[in-house]
């Protein structure tokens, strides 16, 4: 059986402890074998996963997983609302962050300019997995602090 890549994920059924609904991480190779991370915490709107998964005894459990699109920054390609009740409007050419919560909804974050600084917000706006084909991801290096040699 062919194993989805190694990714995030959202449980449509079932898998061992891990109920339907949850967002985990898929991990597809490795010792000692192929497993499910749910998030430990979140950090700048980004998942941390669990060091320690839960391990696929039937490979077949890979039927419950749905793809979501990466967490990360990307541009707004076609205006929309973030939901049926048109909250909010996400214009054109607008910078979003994209993450999701414990259920895998995507939630989007407007990060802004200040005092010339790019802040991330803490809140944002649930929306649907449809409405990210209005979005475009962007490719932006990311650095942890921790890796960056001594000053």
């Amino acid at each position: 059986m062919q194993l989805p890549p190694c990714g995030i994920y959202r449980t449509i059924g079932p898998i061992g402890a891990i109920e339907e609904g949850r967002l985990v991480y898929f991990h597809n190779h490795g010792d000692p074998g192929p497993g499910i991370y749910p998030p430990q915490e979140w950090k700048y709107n980004r998942a941390k996963f669990e060091e320690k998964g839960q391990m696929l005894d039937d490979p077949g459990l890979v039927r419950f997983l749905l793809p979501l699109p990466p967490e990360g920054f990307y541009r707004v390609v076609e205006s929309f609302h973030c939901c049926e009740k048109q909250c909010r409007l996400f214009a054109e050419e607008a910078l979003l962050q994209l993450g999701y919560n414990a259920q895998a909804e995507p939630i989007l974050f407007v990060p802004e300019l200040v005092d010339s600084m790019f802040a991330i917000p803490a809140k944002g706006w649930k929306t649907s997995l449809e409405s990210i084909r209005h979005m475009q991801q962007l490719v932006l290096p990311v650095t942890k602090r921790d890796a960056l040699p001594p000053q």
